[in-house]
């Protein structure tokens, strides 16, 4: 690899606020705050809005809206599909 082509790639923590979660692991995002993390190592920290401890498909939360009766308006139309 060309030196000086790639970014630096180092620890940092990922901070989730909506779910009051953070958890360590290696990006080239570099945040503004700085944290000290459980193994006593000063990391940098980037906030991200969603993770998987509070997404809605993780946390099985998540719903399907049919909102418009699409499927109710298919089904009537063309008939429920059977099978074979």
């Amino acid at each position: 690899m060309k030196p000086d082509t790639h970014p630096a790639y180092g620890p940092v923590v990922f901070r989730d606020k909506a779910a009051d979660f953070a958890f360590p692991t290696r990006s080239t995002l570099t945040g503004g705050t700085t944290t000290e993390w459980e193994d006593g190592r000063t990391r940098p920290v980037v906030d991200v809005e969603t993770s998987s401890a509070s997404h809605p498909f993780h946390t099985g939360t998540a719903r399907v809206l049919d909102t418009a009766r699409r499927v109710e308006r298919f089904e009537r139309r063309y008939g429920r599909f059977e099978g074979r």
